[in-house]
């Protein structure tokens, strides 16, 4: 699939930050395959689309976020975005001055329906030049549904260290490769043993448990563009569906289906 790398329009954005509201909004459609390229924003971000599914990297790791998710990026966090299908993106920035009482981490959170109604809210009223009063009303509710967000496991660290970051990377590009850590090891110029002390080290779980977590994100997307769940287990190296579908649930408490349910359009 073709990269887009279309120009941000960054003196608008730049602009938006700039006023002096708690929380302004940012709307816009990308196509799939879109990149926001490496940036980095002075105001944190709640990054939501509405519709399609996104990945988000950083230096510290990459996050999927399918619908009805959302990703919390503090000030200073370099970041791009990638559309793994199309997206309705829909970004609030937050004043600095209010970070003491949200996230300091990147994170995904849950959008609960009222915190879904709110950003879409906000984003038409900064497209219309909508009444002050409203937008100080609805920041406080906003501001509430963050501080009592739930995290969720859709986070894969990286790590530092260039052998280990190899394999990270190429893990990342081909899910379902089966190597063994003995196998990458000996690609990389390290020991099995060697390789599992830098996965504990640097990204706080063992290659296995890593490997596994880059396979749910990557079946995030594909069941996000309503790929079968048969197909997603298959290519992604399951035995079965009904293995795969059994550690979507240990990990994210519910089957593939009820976790994807049909969102309201705009």
């Amino acid at each position: 699939m073709a990269i887009y790398k279309p120009k941000i329009p960054e003196i608008h954005l730049h602009e938006l930050e700039a006023r002096p509201q708690a929380i302004v909004a940012f709307g816009r459609e990308y196509p799939s395959g879109h990149l926001v390229e490496r940036h980095q924003h002075g105001r944190a971000q709640l990054i939501y689309a509405s519709k399609g599914v996104m990945r988000v990297d950083t230096p510290l790791g990459v996050w999927v976020v399918p619908p009805m998710r959302a990703i919390w990026v503090p000030p200073a966090v370099d970041h791009e975005i990638r559309a793994s299908s199309t997206v309705h993106l829909r970004t609030l920035f937050f004043r600095p001055d209010l970070r003491d009482t949200l996230p300091r981490q990147c994170c995904v959170i849950e959008v609960s329906g009222l915190l879904r109604e709110l950003i879409l809210r906000m984003v038409d009223l900064a497209r219309s030049g909508g009444p002050a009063p409203a937008l100080d009303a609805m920041t406080e509710l906003i501001l509430g549904e963050i501080r009592e967000h739930d995290i969720l496991p859709m986070h894969v660290p990286l790590p530092n260290d260039p052998r280990l970051l190899r394999v990270c990377h190429a893990l990342l590009q081909n899910p379902a490769d089966s190597r063994t850590s003995l196998q990458w090891g000996s690609l990389v110029g390290a020991s099995s043993r060697t390789l599992e002390r830098l996965f504990q080290r640097e990204t706080g779980t063992n290659f296995r448990v890593w490997r596994q977590q880059v396979r749910l994100l990557a079946a995030l997307s594909r069941l996000a563009a309503a790929d079968p769940i048969a197909v997603v287990a298959q290519d992604l190296g399951y035995q079965s569906p009904s293995a795969f579908t059994a550690m979507f649930k240990r990990t994210l408490g519910c089957s593939p289906r009820r976790f994807f349910p049909a969102p309201e359009e705009e």
